[in-house]
């Protein structure tokens, strides 16, 4: 590595970790987002240097590795110059790569969906257990106060991303899969390429680790036929896997308890402090590797209770003219389901959904299938769709999806500005109804403003 690194998108939930891990090894650290964020602001606070916009002018000679995320187009302005500069240059997980090369056991969780919540709960019980693990995660989690913490022992528990083959930089001895759907088609076209990535992923793991599998997931399951670690199953019904859940049940919040079953022996109730059934192969992955790793069930269970859920995640925001706000980031219809079928199980009267589609590929894809995940919601209030890394060559617009769901009878509209949304729900919401936004780009903000102008 080098004396100072660049980091274009150093916004990112990612990427912010990651520069605050390198400041710890006594790097010197700046970089550019596109807007103000959270991570922007508290980057700032440690005295990190960030440009906001992405300029050819940002780049100077005296930058000695730039390094970028997969959403960043080639022809970005800080990438060409320093082309032009000849500054070498890296991709995020390369560099994640080359930091899991410091540490001797790196436990990576992957998986189409829940890993910023599973590397969460593996986290909370590392630390529970006084393992004092490093970690790095894609999200804001309140138990370590941040998305990174820098330990003093071997472990280096990470958030694997599959989107470009990141993860095949990775150096594991351990990882989680908690599922493989059909995601990120802009860059992997089908779902056998999809599959075949996490084969290869799970190939590289050595003998003395371990491969934890969701059974309930067939393209996940058959990965144990791809790797040299030692493989443990885990399933939310069925009894064959190694760790399943029994006697299932759910609060008031929507949160699930339940007993972990290994060898047809109890090892523990456990009672989770995050919503949904979803949740429950998550925490049963992480049950399966921590116990793998010599950690008690009743040190698994107290981690596992601790965890509040990271953020973005049915997160509770606050209150809105007596409804309760939350904010989550799904953005593939599979974790739009999740979400709903997990939130419908508080205690609530109509649920007022707010979605901004990801990516203009991924509605091309998944329009129906978003418009059938939407329905579990009462009312659907959809918002522009947030580009990121594409241009619309696809011919897609969110009206497209609203129009599915009017068809099947839905309440559907949409609403771009945030007056307008504000306006809507004023006439139309009442105490005890839930409101919740969804997605993973920038409507976030809609729920913050809505709660912060209920109490100005």
């Amino acid at each position: 590595m080098n004396k100072h690194i660049y980091m274009v998108g150093i916004g990112g939930a990612s990427m912010s970790g990651i520069a605050e891990l390198l400041i710890n090894y006594g790097y010197m650290v700046s970089g550019s987002d596109m807007a103000l964020n959270e991570n922007v602001k508290r980057l700032l606070d440690k005295g990190i240097k960030v440009n906001i916009g992405q300029k050819a002018e940002n780049i100077d000679s005296d930058i000695d590795l730039l390094v970028y995320t997969g959403a960043i187009s080639p022809e970005n302005e800080e990438i060409v110059e320093a082309k032009r500069l000849g500054i070498k240059m890296m991709e995020r997980g390369e560099l994640l790569g080359l930091l899991t090369e410091k540490f001797k056991d790196t436990i990576g969780v992957a998986g189409t969906h829940g890993k910023t919540t599973t590397t969460s709960m593996v986290s909370c019980v590392f630390i529970a257990a006084s393992k004092d693990p490093t970690i790095q995660v894609g999200s804001y989690l309140n138990n370590i106060d941040g998305n990174y913490r820098i330990g003093k022992s071997d472990y280096f528990i990470i958030e694997s991303c599959e989107y470009r083959d990141s993860f095949l930089n990775f150096s594991q001895r351990s990882a989680i899969v908690t599922n493989i759907d059909n995601d990120h088609l802009d860059y992997f076209k089908n779902i056998d390429n999809i599959s075949k990535s996490f084969q290869k992923y799970v190939s590289k793991l050595p003998k003395d680790g371990i491969l934890v599998v969701n059974m309930d997931n067939d393209r996940c399951y058959d990965l144990r036929n791809h790797t040299k670690a030692k493989v443990l199953s885990i399933s939310t019904y069925n009894h064959k896997a190694d760790y399943y859940a029994q006697n299932i049940k759910f609060d008031e919040r929507g949160c699930a308890s339940f007993d972990v079953i290994k060898n047809g022996v109890v090892q523990n109730r456990i009672v989770l402090n995050v919503k949904g059934e979803h949740n429950i192969s998550n925490a049963l992955e992480c049950f399966a590797l921590c116990d793998w790793y010599g950690i008690s069930p009743d040190i698994i269970k107290l981690g596992l209770r601790e965890f509040n859920g990271a953020s973005r995640r049915i997160e509770y925001i606050g209150k809105f003219l007596g409804a309760k706000v939350y904010d989550d980031y799904a953005h593939h219809p599979t974790e739009i389901y999740a979400t709903g079928k997990a939130i419908v199980k508080e205690k609530h009267n109509e649920i007022y959904a707010i979605f901004e589609p990801h990516t203009y590929s991924r509605v091309a894809n998944h329009k129906t299938d978003f418009a059938k995940a939407l329905s579990v919601f009462n009312h659907i209030i959809i918002i522009d769709i947030y580009a990121a890394r594409e241009k619309n060559i696809y011919n897609v617009s969110s009206n497209d999806i609203v129009d599915l769901l009017i068809c099947e009878g839905k309440d559907a509209v949409h609403i771009n500005e945030y007056e307008d949304i504000r306006d809507y729900l004023e006439k139309r919401v009442k105490e005890n109804d839930i409101i919740i936004t969804i997605g993973a780009g920038n409507v976030t903000n809609i729920a913050q403003k809505l709660v912060k102008e209920s109490y100005e």
